[in-house]
């Protein structure tokens, strides 16, 4: 993906802090978009899979003869087929163990099934045919014999006594767990303690709904005996790497490429199995295949998010001081556990989970749970919209319970900037923040203090109001510190910058050209920023908002040694020391002479007619970016129906380079943490094990008049310390803050109704009935 900016963008109002529009959008407005499936080659066939209807069977045989006859059908391959190839399992978690100190336990995940399905959808067969009607025709004359195994899909009944084993080794369907902190300090904290309150806390199964659904496009060059694969990802280097080691080629073999990509939000984060298929099948037919897939595919066989019950406990003394906090969680993993599934919620979602809350003493234990379900992986926020859900939720019941007003309890426990660098329980080191100050300016943008009287309008009208508040912080960037780029200063007249990292619809190349533009103080329609390709160099890709905070930070390093490097050519050609060379503007100069030359110039004079540099770049640590976002309801008690009327938030991201872009991410941001908070849930039969919510008929999406009127706003007065451009990552705050947000909100409009009862049980998704019938009592 290459991105070059259209003309008469200057440097002045083009550099960084400006609110520029995306450079990307034209081309996507206009219809010019080049998605996968936009991508035809010839003698391209196309490829369809035979999906299990049940959630957990033995496989007694695959008959495929029939299906095999049929007109256009090229090839139909199975699990057996597979196996007999050499075609390796996917790799499933590891590192975390089980209680007894063995190593975690997961089913062997297939690219194709093999003997035995374990959820509704494992691709069990890949038909390959000349056009996509044939072989979604053949596939359905794929005659599979199946024995139908005992399944459950529920955690509690996952893990009761008799329930039916995902694995052998894994008798309870525990496949591994983590513990923190001490019991014993906690125990004697929670004795102590004037206020103890507890939640039973859910946070629903969700899927990421991308606008565009996973697509491959894979094709083998019979000359060089390589593999081209076109896909839509976030991580091209980590998918190429997984299918080298699955289809045992080495990595000079396989090139990824990607063009735009329809939204990815941490689903289309790392390999999938029907990526693995297509490859296959491509360097078996030596013909480009392609797969993209249908939207009922995506919600029972790609990554589901969340899916999270935990009891929460906190301990405070008698002025509101937190003493302890406590946690059990079951993480429903899914059929197979996967490392990132497993990762976010037994390390990253607990490193935050204290938040921006002065709490040293913590018993947590997290376990993750296999279920006859779709795997679970990375979702936007990624295991810190559940761990701070749980400590916002808990901060609000704590002040109804002790009757203490929820913005000074808060402001009691929160980490003051004096303890900054602050190591939390879980000893992750936050860099800067003022927390309290955030909240302070968010009180202010909402008018928290008019909130009563908003209230009395809506209670004419017959609807109850609530006010919700959410103070918080996450983690990002740590996920990968390291980033390398290219950047090539071309006699033609343009800076072309190699990144990594990768476009998914956030804008990022429009913020990596500011940043270039800081740099060389050039106009913007002279840097050309490119993505996405393999071939042209290799990272950690986009996930974990690290995007900008480490992908940035070696834009401008990368730029930064171009100049350097310039200024030593440019010496040469002056026969003067390079540390007299100035360089400003597109132009080198030696101070205290007339001698000049361009940047451009100075690069045709290079025998490759470029300056050329390959630099590395690392960040110090992650970046906490935090917030406090507020907003207000009005619920209809005739129908439970919920409308969000406000919502005001004031975020510190660090230095803000593309407010516009930022503001987007955030409000984006929090139209799926609503969407969450009211609407949205991925629901399996708990009798059955099939699918409920499989289709848009069915799954509650938010639209965009779920949306309120956003009043968003930044702080950028303790920006990063850990990468040198001060920033820290934007593309989840949004999402992690409105949920508990919102549903506070609902509660306290409960609370102020006499509920208290109901505000205390709430959970999510706060749909019109469930809401409706919780009021009933």
């Amino acid at each position: 993906m290459s991105i070059t900016p259209a003309a008469d963008l200057q440097p002045t109002r083009f550099g960084s802090g400006q609110a520029v529009r995306r450079l990307e959008d034209d081309a996507l407005l206009a219809g010019a978009g080049q998605f996968t499936d936009d991508v035809t080659q010839p003698e391209q066939v196309a490829l369809f899979f035979v999906r299990s209807p049940y959630p957990h069977a033995r496989i007694v045989a695959v008959d495929s003869a029939a299906a095999l006859a049929m007109p256009g059908v090229l090839k139909i391959v199975t699990g057996a087929d597979l196996v007999a190839d050499g075609v390796k399992p996917i790799p499933g978690s590891s590192g975390f163990p089980r209680a007894d100190g063995s190593p975690g336990v997961s089913p062997v995940r297939r690219v194709l099934a093999h003997e035995r399905v374990r959820f509704v959808g494992e691709a069990v067969a890949a038909v390959v045919a000349l056009t996509l009607q044939q072989a979604r025709d053949a596939a359905e004359a794929v005659m599979v014999d199946y024995d139908e195994l005992p399944m459950v899909v529920d955690m509690n009944d996952a893990t009761a006594p008799g329930a039916p084993a995902l694995a052998p080794e894994a008798p309870d369907n525990i496949a591994c767990e983590t513990r923190y902190g001490s019991v014993e300090a906690t125990a004697a904290a929670f004795a102590g303690a004037r206020h103890v309150v507890a939640l039973d806390i859910v946070n629903q199964r969700l899927h990421a709904l991308s606008l565009e659904p996973r697509s491959v496009l894979a094709a083998f060059d019979k000359t060089s005996q390589r593999l081209t694969i076109r896909m839509s990802t976030q991580m091209p280097t980590g998918v190429r790497n997984s299918v080298c080691d699955a289809l045992g080629m080495a990595q000079e073999q396989v090139r990824v490429v990607v063009g735009d990509v329809g939204g990815g939000f941490g689903m289309k984060t790392g390999v999938y199995p029907e990526d693995i298929a297509a490859a296959y099948c491509a360097r078996a037919l030596e013909r480009p295949v392609k797969w993209v897939a249908e939207r009922s595919e995506e919600f029972i066989s790609a990554y589901h998010g969340r899916d999270v019950q935990s009891h929460a406990e906190l301990a405070l003394d008698e002025n509101g001081k937190i003493l302890a906090l406590r946690l059990a969680s079951l993480a429903n993993v899914g059929a197979y556990a996967t490392g990132a599934g497993v990762a976010i919620q037994l390390l990253i979602g607990p490193w935050v989970q204290t938040s921006v809350y002065d709490i040293q003493t913590i018993d947590f234990h997290f376990s993750a749970v296999l279920t006859n379900t779709a795997p679970t992986s990375a979702y936007r926020g990624a295991g810190r919209p559940e761990a701070i859900f749980t400590m916002e939720r808990l901060m609000d019941e704590a002040a109804r319970q002790t009757g203490i007003d929820r913005v000074e309890l808060r402001r009691r426990n929160f980490i003051q900037p004096a303890q900054m660098p602050y190591k939390n329980p879980m000893g992750q080191v936050y860099d800067t923040g003022n927390f309290e100050s955030v909240m302070d300016q968010a009180l202010v943008l909402a008018d928290w203090k008019g909130f009563d009287a908003r209230a009395a309008g809506s209670a004419s009208r017959g609807l109850l109001r609530g006010l919700g508040i959410a103070t918080f912080l996450e983690w990002t960037g740590g996920n990968a510190l390291e980033e390398t780029v290219t950047v090539a200063v071309q006699a033609d007249g343009m800076i072309e910058v190699f990144t990594a990292v990768n476009a998914m619809g956030q804008g990022i190349a429009t913020t990596l050209t500011q940043l270039v533009v800081d740099a060389f103080g050039v106009p913007a329609e002279q840097v050309r920023v490119v993505m996405g390709d393999t071939d042209r160099g290799n990272g950690f890709g986009s996930a974990g908002s690290r995007s900008l905070f480490t992908g940035g930070s070696a834009v401008r390093a990368g730029a930064d040694k171009a100049i350097a490097l310039g200024k030593q050519l440019a010496a040469r050609e002056f026969e003067a020391a390079a540390e007299d060379v100035i360089y400003a503007g597109g132009d080198f100069t030696v101070a205290g002479t007339d001698l000049r030359i361009g940047l451009f110039d100075l690069a045709a004079r290079q025998g490759d007619r470029q300056i050329f540099v390959d630099s590395t770049t690392k960040v110090a640590g992650p970046t906490w970016p935090n917030g406090c976002h507020i907003s207000e309801v009005e619920i209809d008690p005739q129908t439970g129906q919920v409308a969000v009327v406000a919502y005001a938030s004031v975020n510190d991201v660090g230095r803000v380079v593309n407010p516009l872009i930022v503001r987007g991410q955030l409000d984006g941001g929090a139209v799926q943490g609503i969407g969450q908070a009211l609407c949205e849930r991925m629901v399996y039969d708990r009798e059955t094990g099939q699918p409920v919510t499989g289709s848009l008929m069915d799954y509650a999406a938010p639209r965009a008049d779920t949306a309120p009127d956003f009043r968003t706003e930044m702080d950028e007065s303790t920006p990063c310390l850990n990468n040198p451009l001060g920033v820290k990552g934007v593309g989840e705050l949004g999402t992690i803050g409105a949920g508990p947000t919102v549903v506070n909100a609902v509660a306290d409009a409960l609370g102020r109704r006499g509920l208290a009862d109901q505000a205390r049980t709430l959970q999510m998704p706060i749909s019109p009935a469930r809401l409706w019938s919780s009021m009933q009592g």
